[in-house]
């Protein structure tokens, strides 16, 4: 697994690899609008996550997932801390917790 100091240095490292679609939240899916790409728990699989703590910047308190479809597509979601405050299906929360710890 890779390392990086930043949230930028994380996002810019994956889209190097290829994870260059960038997804929202949704209730019970990731959504890429920009794509018309609506991916649910069942169609995906999260490959790697990092956290940033944001000791000297509160704004990068958040954790980036690295996400792949099943037909290979690849993309990130980035989640501030807190995504139990945001609305979504049980089976999605369930796959984010899963790999936010």
């Amino acid at each position: 697994m890779y390392t990086y100091d930043t949230l930028i240095e994380a996002l810019d490292g994956l889209k190097e690899r290829g994870y260059t679609l960038n997804f929202n939240l949704k209730k019970d899916h990731l959504a890429c609008e920009e794509h018309d790409l609506f991916w649910h728990p069942e169609h995906f699989e999260i490959v790697e996550v990092y956290r940033f703590e944001g000791m000297t910047d509160p704004d990068e308190q958040a954790a980036v997932y690295a996400i792949q479809s099943d037909d290979g597509q690849k993309g990130v979601f980035v989640s501030a801390y807190g995504i139990y405050g945001d609305p979504m299906s049980e089976e999605l929360l369930k796959k984010l917790t899963i790999h936010s710890h």
